[in-house]
């Protein structure tokens, strides 16, 4: 498996420059929030990508600014509660053309606010980018009758890897969660053909499938199980996603999320043994992530 997880890797040539690794757009964050986006942002940036821009509500951008000095940053506009407001998108089209983003990451810490929401579906419709979506991008998604989301991936015309936990895959699909983890495997490829998107469903054995293709992930351990490691994973795929485009162009949304998930979970199980699994955190997992490129021979 290692060997496969190497090749899709892209070389780093000894001329190599920010260019030639890809821009990731990460959105993310709402008040009392931000942590995920900060998380989210230092993965994104360990990854390996050339470049990170965090959009978030422009009553954080201070706050973020200072703590992941990697990333550009961009405020978008925000309710008076402090998430993300329909107008975000309009904000994220004026930059489009001028950033050459080419991968979105969107949901973790946005909050479920009626606006976000409606931001949610109109950056998704009208940002036509590969996109990866977790948290409360998936638990917007949901409120939605399945047609409609279906109706929404089909023309946006752009590939899309959502990385639910088994509840929010519960949600996605209108079932329990019980029916999710009985069947994880068929839940995930549920999700895959029925959205023609990647899935991958966190859990012991995270679940990586296109519908055809499937991963079942080896690395990990109990210690992961902890908040804000999810956000890691997030901007951890979307970071080497846009690393892959930027060199061989293409849809390989199912080898970042098979790769993402594999050095997410060798990144934990590093961290657990340089200290413990019960005191693992988040931020600990993204400090690790080298050790887990080095085992790929990068």
């Amino acid at each position: 498996m290692s060997a496969t997880l190497r090749r899709w890797l892209p070389a780093r040539r000894p001329d190599s420059h920010k260019g030639d690794f890809g821009h990731v757009l990460l959105v993310a964050g709402s008040r009392g929030m931000a942590g995920a986006a900060l998380l989210a942002a230092r993965a994104a940036c360990r990854s390996g990508a050339g470049l990170v821009t965090l959009g978030v509500p422009e009553g954080l951008q201070a706050a973020v600014t200072g703590h992941v000095p990697e990333a550009l940053t961009v405020a978008l506009p925000e309710t008076k509660t402090g998430a993300l407001a329909v107008e975000a998108c309009g904000r994220l089209l004026q930059d489009a053309s001028a950033k050459k983003w080419g991968v979105l990451a969107i949901g973790p810490g946005l909050g479920q606010h009626g606006d976000t929401e409606r931001a949610l579906v109109s950056i998704l419709g009208r940002l036509k980018i590969p996109a990866v979506i977790d948290a409360d991008g998936l638990n917007l998604l949901s409120r939605h009758p399945r047609a409609e989301v279906r109706r929404l991936f089909e023309e946006r015309g752009a590939p899309c890897v959502l990385t639910p936990h088994p509840g929010e895959m519960a949600r996605l699909l209108g079932k329990d969660h019980d029916s999710v983890t009985e069947d994880r495997e068929g839940s995930a490829r549920t999700l895959a053909e029925e959205l023609a998107c990647v899935a991958l469903l966190k859990g012991r054995g995270t679940i990586v499938t296109d519908g055809e293709r499937k991963l079942v992930n080896p690395t990990g351990n109990p210690g992961l199980a902890k908040g804000g490691t999810g956000d890691v994973l997030t901007g951890l795929i979307a970071g080497l996603w846009a690393q892959r485009l930027a060199n061989d162009p293409g849809d390989r949304g199912y080898e970042a999320a098979a790769l993402g998930a594999w050095l997410h979970g060798a990144a934990g199980d590093a961290a657990a043994r340089l200290g413990s699994q019960a005191a693992l955190t988040a931020s600990d997992v993204i400090d690790a992530l080298p050790i887990a490129f080095r085992r790929l021979g990068r």
